[in-house]
């Protein structure tokens, strides 16, 4: 795979050279300069790859992991050696046309060459072409027909030349190893016979007398001894597995956002906000002086929330209501809701009346994407009746989400809408990147005016 992308990215760079300058000047131009940008380019690449552990079977088959690692890594890659190349000004020795058009066809030729190893691998894998290392199992009876073991080990780089399977009675005696000693003795032999590598054990942890005997019959063999997980344990080991000292522990349920990730997100969150703040202020301002020109009552209204980790804070809004409900018992906003202003009916379908959440976002109480809050009230009962309601509170709520822009925005008149949401809220948590709340701020604006729900 290595040596692939290394060659693709080298064709790609000079042939985009040559193509350029012979297309547009009718020469061959600089092409020991370009061959020698581009064998750099491809040297740093596979290096960024391998570091990314871009190399490793079950990266190679998972294409949309593949397909991002590839696009940042050969965005991130150009545009770090294109400020070298102008710190050092040597920027002139390259052509813009060259070095556009090698950015272009190089990702697109490193797309498609993943593509097509992704489907490769996976067949190889599925047919066990990379079953090489010989290998046998001694296993409790029935366990090795049952188990998904067998066929992970054969998909990847385990040929099982022969399974012995002990019944359940004999591994619980005490008296296993003389009661069975001819068996092992005759698998012994023959792992010597036919070079066995690999030796693994399939059974139930519990059965620790067993694993220890079977352990100190196979002691004469120099090959490792492999303990598979049980259905049980194997339950808790698919999650990463921390140090702590002596012990280890298995992380069942991670942070949705890490610090890194955290510190990404709140840099966005700032800048925009920033960048919001001058752009809607006048907005802000002749909002303000409406309400307080056509309503009694303050310009903000605020209500409490429940953010991050269930905290509460007070939330800003323009008051689009006759009414400051702030209670165990709000009532939703209705189509044609008598308690609705005049200016403030046309508040809440530009959803101008969230602006001053951008107040909340630089106190930290929320984000620019994220699920949104919900009135206290209503997050209590929600969080009765639907059972992951509760996992919305693991990241700061939004002024908008990818619930709202996928049309779940507004009232919500049934159950089914709630569970539509919070779905589509626990998704974004699940799947967060700084793209994809990008994505969800410039869809923001479009779903707003297309599709008008809130009132």
């Amino acid at each position: 795979m290595a040596v692939v992308d290394a060659s693709l990215v080298v064709v790609s760079g000079i042939g985009c050279a040559v193509g350029y300058h012979v297309a547009t000047a009718g020469t061959l131009g600089k092409a020991d300069v370009y061959a020698a940008a581009s064998v750099l380019v491809a040297i740093n690449f596979v290096l960024l790859t391998v570091v990314q552990h871009g190399y490793r079977l079950k990266n190679i088959t998972n294409l949309t992991r593949t397909f991002r690692m590839t696009l940042t890594t050969w965005t991130g890659l150009f545009g770090a050696l294109l400020a070298i190349a102008f710190t050092m000004k040597v920027s002139e020795e390259f052509s813009r046309g060259t070095t556009i058009s090698f950015y272009l066809v190089g990702l697109a030729v490193l797309l498609a060459w993943k593509i097509g190893a992704a489907r490769w691998t996976a067949h190889a894998l599925r047919t066990g072409a990379f079953a090489n290392g010989r290998a046998i199992m001694i296993a409790e009876f029935g366990l090795a027909a049952s188990s998904n073991a067998v066929d992970d080990l054969g998909q990847h780089g385990y040929r099982l030349v022969r399974v012995m399977e002990i019944p359940a009675k004999d591994l619980a005696s005490p008296l296993l190893l003389s009661s069975l000693a001819p068996r092992f003795e005759e698998l012994i032999a023959f792992a010597r016979e036919n070079r066995i590598e690999h030796v693994f054990l399939l059974m139930n942890w519990s059965r620790q007398h067993a694993i220890d005997s079977i352990l100190d019959a196979l002691k004469i063999l120099p090959i490792p001894v492999h303990l598979v997980p049980d259905a049980h344990a194997a339950r808790f080991l698919r999650y990463p597995l921390h140090s702590t000292g002596n012990t280890f522990t298995a992380e069942l349920r991670r942070a949705p956002l890490s610090r890194k990730e955290r510190a990404l997100k709140r840099t966005l969150d700032l800048a925009g906000t920033a960048l919001a703040l001058i752009v809607f202020a006048p907005v802000m301002l002749v909002t303000a002086v409406l309400i307080k020109a056509t309503s009694k009552g303050p310009v903000l209204f605020r209500q409490t929330r429940n953010g991050f980790n269930g905290r509460a804070f007070k939330i800003y809004k323009f008051r689009t209501m006759r009414v400051l409900e702030d209670g165990p018992k709000i009532v939703q906003a209705q189509k044609n809701d008598p308690r609705v202003t005049a200016i403030g009916k046309w508040l809440r379908k530009t959803s101008i009346d969230e602006l001053p959440q951008l107040f909340n976002v630089l106190k930290g109480d929320m984000s620019l994407v994220g699920p949104r809050p919900h009135a206290a009230a209503h997050n209590t009962e929600y969080e009765q009746i639907i059972g992951n309601y509760a996992f919305r509170h693991h990241v700061k709520p939004g002024i908008t989400g990818w619930a709202q822009v996928n049309g779940y925005r507004g009232e919500t008149r049934t159950l089914d809408l709630m569970q539509k949401r919070v779905e589509y809220d626990l998704w974004y948590i699940n799947n967060w990147s700084l793209w994809l709340d990008l994505s969800i701020l410039l869809r923001t604006g479009a779903t707003t005016i297309a599709q008008p729900k809130a009132y």
